[in-house]
């Protein structure tokens, strides 16, 4: 499958990205098949080859969440802009679910302990028998 990717380029704290056609597996640093363009985020200017990319999406190959959103904004594509960052929960809502991890550590626990305190009843019953 082939996938229109971002690959970084430039110095530290100068980020600097190639928009490349490559098959889905490989390394965005190694081979590729064609070179779509550039996009400088610093700047927020890029220059694309419009012909291109519609040639290659044409043909199968599907954008990266974040190329998708910028082919948008750059009017290349039609459509609704995905979601591509991971949101992080809300405080309330971390602590609800660590603490519906202690309580499931509690309520194992507890069954082990049952278990082992049936067992040594079990034990003593035998001894006396």
């Amino acid at each position: 499958m082939l996938k229109i990717i971002f690959s970084r380029r430039g110095k530290r704290n100068q980020p600097f990205f190639r928009l490349i056609v490559l098959e889905k597996t490989k390394d965005p640093w190694g081979d590729f098949l064609e070179d779509l363009g550039y996009y400088n985020p610093l700047t927020k200017k890029g220059s694309f080859k419009v012909e291109r990319i519609k040639h290659w999406l044409s043909h199968g190959a599907q954008p990266s969440g974040r190329i998708h959103n910028l082919l948008i904004d750059k009017g290349v594509i039609k459509g609704k802009k995905v979601k591509v960052t991971k949101t992080k929960p809300k405080k309330g809502e971390k602590k609800e679910v660590q603490k519906e991890k202690i309580d499931k550590k509690e309520e194992y626990t507890e069954q082990i302990t049952d278990k082992k305190e049936d067992g040594k009843v079990a034990e003593e019953k035998a001894v006396k028998e």
